[in-house]
């Protein structure tokens, strides 16, 4: 008898063996073609069938025998788990934890899925079986916006990606590389500070925030990368507007959810043409930073990231040709501005719930600068409150809630369970943050829990774990501690109304705000002064 996970088994083979064989046949048959021939195809196919049937049943009984990890009821025929999940992913998956325990696993369409959330369970998974989990399903995304999963992000484990490893950590995001980087990090810092300073004045004014993060992030990146701004008022050229146009498409395409990732026959048929869109994206998107590559080729005089792996193509040509570069441009665009504009939302959104944690980091501001000159980056080390503000937002509301999925590359164990091959395995950092097994009143916001307190890696993860950790932490916090502390310490600022923030979260692979963050501000009497003054 066939039951819904066989089924959900074979799917994939069925298609694929139809598509290459019976389809084929059926196009290449001339009308000429006898009755005697015609029957002797259907014969042949149907032996064939039957015989990938039989090897396919067999092999899904190999797998019953295995140890899979439990899983919810009831997981229908071809969609498998699919009905059950709804958005945000994150805490549909931690109310089936509560059910099923730290580990189950799920049928997304044809595919087998794991989700841990425990620490034990993380350690597990990112020290015994590091390697044997350090690849990344291929999702249909990588393909089009990722240069055929040639980014440092997608690119499978092996030499090509330690190569794109050591040149993200020692070279690109260094902290020498970082530090050069500094004056334009300042600067666009600065110039939020004057754009907010200009709307306020010495009155509360509406402000809204999350558009001014993103700016913020952007054109940090960018002009690291590229030399030039593209984000904010008088930036209407007609290369700015092409560049934020592609932004955008990459940021809905990246988090929308495509059936065609978990079932091969929708893929088949691209069912929405989503495939067609991501390849049309992926096109102008190469067209942009070809471009900016031959640009700089041309002219080598800007030191920026490109100049830099432009220079590393002359000495390593075979690691480093122009696919690979506008690869990882892309992958440190993504990399390194949405988390960060997130998390800077969010932090504002809690502070502007907690204010007497506010008052409590704006006193340790003035204690330590004084009211004579703006924060910069070399005081961080010395704001440890402001620090631990940062820290309980990356516990409380994590950038990635579900770190970047991995696949198994071979059979493993985790916590007593197999996983086979393939099994693209999930961590809901989200919920391992608010486990209170883990943390003390864990759903609430205390900065305090980090004083003195030494956190396990496997208990607060949000740039994720092992190998393929995210090598931007150390940007994230020099830009996300700045801009905060910047803010901090220049306004007064209020909610909108007498309600709370509103904290519900919205849709995608980061996790921005429902809603985008409005607040008022107000300059502080000495502002004027330290804008004028600086820069």
């Amino acid at each position: 008898m066939l039951t819904p996970a066989i089924i959900l088994t074979l799917q994939p083979h069925i298609n694929t063996y139809f598509r290459t064989h019976v389809f084929s046949i059926e196009f290449h048959t001339s009308s000429q073609q006898t009755e005697q021939s015609m029957e002797e195809t259907t014969l042949l196919n149907t032996a064939v069938f039957c015989v990938l049937l039989l090897a396919l049943v067999f092999k899904f009984w190999q797998r019953r025998s295995q140890n899979i990890p439990p899983s919810p009821a009831p997981a229908l025929p071809i969609i498998g788990h699919l009905h059950l999940i709804k958005q945000p992913l994150h805490r549909t998956l931690h109310k089936l934890s509560q059910k099923c325990g730290p580990i189950f696993s799920l049928w997304f369409g044809t595919r087998l899925v794991v989700v841990v959330s425990s620490p034990s369970m993380v350690e597990e998974c990112f020290t015994k079986n590091d390697i044997v989990l350090a690849n990344r399903p291929r999702l249909i995304l990588g393909k089009y916006v990722g240069y055929n999963y040639s980014d440092i992000i997608d690119v499978p484990y092996g030499d090509h990606w330690r190569n794109l490893r050591k040149l993200f950590t020692n070279e690109i995001l260094s902290p020498a590389r970082l530090s050069m980087f500094l004056s334009i990090r300042q600067d666009e810092i600065m110039r939020l500070l004057r754009n907010l300073y200009e709307i306020s004045d010495n009155n509360f004014a509406k402000v809204e925030l999350q558009s001014k993060f993103s700016e913020l992030s952007l054109n940090v990146i960018m002009r690291m990368v590229t030399g030039k701004r593209y984000f904010g008022e008088g930036e209407d050229t007609e290369e700015a507007k092409k560049f934020r146009g592609l932004i955008r498409k990459v940021f809905e395409s990246a988090g929308a959810s495509n059936p065609g990732d978990f079932l091969p026959l929708l893929r088949w048929v691209d069912y929405k043409n989503f495939e067609k869109r991501l390849a049309r994206i992926g096109k102008e998107i190469d067209v942009f930073f070809q471009g900016l590559i031959e640009e700089h080729r041309c002219d080598r005089s800007k030191n920026t990231m490109i100049d830099h792996l432009l220079t590393l193509q002359e000495s390593q040509p075979e690691c480093y040709d122009d696919e690979v570069i506008k690869a990882n441009i892309l992958a440190l665009l993504f990399a390194a501005t949405d988390t960060s504009a997130a998390t800077m939302e969010w932090a504002m959104s809690l502070l502007l719930n907690h204010p007497n944690v506010l008052e409590k980091a704006r006193t340790e501001l003035d204690t330590h600068l004084g009211k004579d000159r703006l924060i910069h980056e070399q005081d961080l080390p010395k704001l440890p409150y402001l620090h631990n503000i940062i820290m309980e937002t990356f516990r409380l509301i994590p950038p990635v809630p579900l770190l970047v999925p991995h696949e198994a590359s071979a059979d493993c164990r985790v916590g007593g369970y197999d996983l086979p091959s393939g099994t693209m395995l999930l961590v809901n950092a989200w919920e391992i943050h608010r486990d209170p097994d883990v943390w003390d009143d864990p759903t609430s916001f205390k900065p305090e829990r980090f004083e003195g307190l030494q956190v396990e890696p496997s208990k607060l993860m949000p740039f994720g774990m092992g190998r393929r950790s995210c090598p931007g932490a150390g940007l994230a916090h020099r830009v996300v501690g700045a801009a905060l502390g910047s803010l901090i310490q220049c306004f007064e600022w209020q909610r909108v109304g007498p309600k709370k923030v509103d904290l519900a979260e919205g849709i995608g692979i980061t996790t921005h705000k429902a809603e985008p963050l409005e607040a008022k501000c107000k300059a502080r009497e000495f502002v004027d002064r330290i804008l004028s003054e600086d820069h």
